[in-house]
């Protein structure tokens, strides 16, 4: 029961959120380009819940990436309000928002990865899994940043907003950089109780 009931919580949020995201975005094409990978991750999610559980913990993390991703999509990643704000109290050069997305990137796919790789017992070693779980998150990184070109290189319009490079030069090595850090972290804070749930199951 308690399960049902935290299932129905998350598929509420998710879509409340969503229509949010949905209503009156700055730019529909930045929207569409941001939010269909939490899409395609609310439909894999549904599949794998009733064919393979994963665990509360990974369950929670892929919302809060969703999440990310539809706040970005609804705002795009270079206006969002609250880190516009924390861009004046700070004096940081730009907005930020960004940054945290490309470190969500790399934080909650680790977990995911994580779960796949140990329940299917890929690797007999814990070191060799979690090198290649820090190698996945940042070939993910590394191809969504491929899929920002691409998109720079076919619509100019989008590109800006899709983009968010608000003028860094850098931009693209920071936003790995960012991935490469959180997949890093992620499999530091919470490993072992990611190893509790996993038991759990």
């Amino acid at each position: 029961m308690n399960q049902r009931f935290a299932s129905a919580v998350w598929v509420v949020v998710f879509l409340a959120v969503f229509v949010w995201s949905a209503i009156g975005p700055k730019d529909r094409t930045t929207w569409v380009l941001e939010v269909l990978p939490a899409a395609i991750g609310f439909v894999l999610v549904v599949w794998c819940f009733f064919r393979y559980p994963l665990t509360p913990l990974v369950y929670f993390l892929i919302l809060v990436h969703a999440i990310i991703l539809m706040v970005g999509g609804h705002y795009t990643y270079a206006e969002v309000p609250l880190f516009d704000w924390f861009r004046d109290w700070f004096d940081w050069e730009r907005n930020n928002y960004d940054k945290l997305g490309h470190l969500a990137q790399g934080f909650i796919p680790a977990m995911v990865a994580r779960e796949v790789v140990i329940r299917f017992d890929v690797f007999s070693s814990r070191r060799w899994a979690a090198f290649f779980i820090v190698c996945f998150c940042l070939a993910v990184s590394a191809f969504y940043e491929l899929i920002e070109w691409w998109v720079a290189l076919l619509s100019d319009e989008a590109a800006e907003a899709f983009l968010g490079t608000q003028g860094y030069v850098w931009d693209t090595q920071s936003d790995m950089a960012w991935a490469l850090s959180g997949a890093i972290l992620a499999l530091i804070l919470l490993g072992r109780f990611h190893d509790r749930q996993l038991q759990a199951l």
